[in-house]
């Protein structure tokens, strides 16, 4: 089922402001608070819809993204596509976006579950960065890549326990006098850092947080008609945080095309260069061309002019919007020769003068410029 637009979700236009961006998701997130909607799935299914929109627009490169290519910017393996809303559970949205409702709703925010109580954060682990480079074959039809990585995982053994500092709460309430009186307020624990445990026994090999380095073999589905520089999310698959309900960071993916020796792309069209003697342009001729999604035999009719621009419809790379193929470009360049034998140079010598050798474009005959102009039309 196809994705609701984000500006649609937050109820807003594609001019808005940041300002007015955080604004618009304050007003939905709080409207459909599970705090305030106890039991209710539709407004927790609303509630994610508005934290996945936030996520994006909030983020001008991922707003200019999605404004260009729609959902499609982020469609990538297991659903993640560049952000987390889709997979995201509630302790994600609470601790990515949490500080934009002061003091909304209990705890800064943090009362899911408990009626306006304190909860503890999920620590989340660092997100890891690979470069993918693909032909222009492998964009065409999209393709899975199978990637060797290192990442850090929580060694095997590794045990722990409630921290003593805050009692398993992740948070630290401090009182302070003022001018106005005793003021409380909570605090992330420093122990800890909002993790509610501690380490109790560390494995032999694994660092001071309980992580061992591992490498691991990651599929990464990437569709077709990817574009140089689109990045995709492998969600799960970065670095893994210390403590039991901790969670792991995301694998990014940043997409290199690797340049083709013939072909040249240009959006989802591919453009072509063939060349043909002189003979084969005055009698006509067939040509098998390879394009990137296989041959294809192409006719060449007699008196072919040289820059003459023969097009295959949707045989060019696919949209990433799913909006249809592009097309592919071939480009007619007649080749003259530089050396000729005796026999030669008199037979063109003799033709020189001959009408049909006299150059004479009629009107059908676009210039060089007219033929660049349509081509960007």
């Amino acid at each position: 089922m196809a994705k609701q637009d984000f500006y649609e979700v937050l109820g807003i236009s594609k001019s808005a402001t940041q300002a007015e961006i955080k604004k618009a998701y304050r007003k939905m997130a709080i409207k459909y608070h599970p705090d305030k909607n106890p039991g209710d799935k539709t407004a927790e299914e609303n509630f994610k819809k508005a934290a996945e929109a936030y996520e994006v627009l909030s983020d001008e490169n991922k707003k200019a993204r999605y404004d260009q290519y729609g959902h499609a910017a982020f469609d990538g393996p297991q659903g993640g596509g560049g952000f987390g809303g889709g997979g995201m559970d509630m302790d994600d949205i609470f601790s990515q976006f949490g500080d934009i409702f002061g003091g909304g709703f209990g705890g800064g925010f943090g009362g899911f579950g408990g009626g306006g109580g304190q909860r503890q954060a999920r620590v989340k682990g660092s997100n890891m960065r690979i470069r993918v480079k693909l032909t222009l074959e492998e964009i065409a039809k999209g393709i899975e890549k199978k990637v060797k990585v290192r990442r850090k995982v929580q060694a095997s053994g590794v045990t722990y326990k409630t921290c003593t500092t805050c009692n398993g709460s992740g948070q630290q309430m401090r009182v302070t006098n003022t001018i106005l009186g005793r003021m409380q307020t909570a605090t992330t624990c420093g122990t800890c850092s909002g993790a509610g445990e501690i380490m109790d026994k560390k494995p032999n090999g694994a660092d001071a947080q309980g992580l061992i380095v591992e490498e691991e073999t990651v599929s990464i589905n990437i569709p077709a008609g990817v574009t140089e520089g689109v990045q995709l999310k492998v969600g799960g698959k970065g670095n893994e945080a210390p403590g039991k309900n901790s969670i792991a960071g995301d694998l990014l993916v940043l997409i290199e095309e690797i340049p083709h020796n013939t072909l040249k792309r240009e959006g989802t069209n591919i453009h072509y260069d063939l060349y043909v003697n002189f003979s084969e342009a005055v009698l006509g001729t067939s040509k098998e061309v390879e394009t990137v999604t296989g041959k294809v035999k192409i006719k060449i009719e007699a008196g072919t002019q040289s820059g003459k621009i023969l097009r295959l419809k949707g045989k060019g790379l696919p949209s990433i919007e799913s909006y249809g193929s592009g097309d592919f470009l071939i480009h007619i360049n007649v080749w003259t020769p530089q050396e000729l034998n005796k026999e030669q140079r008199l037979f063109f010598e003799k033709m020189s003068d001959d009408e049909n050798f006299i150059p004479s474009p009629n009107k059908s005959d676009k210039s060089f410029f007219e033929k660049v102009k349509d081509m960007f039309s």
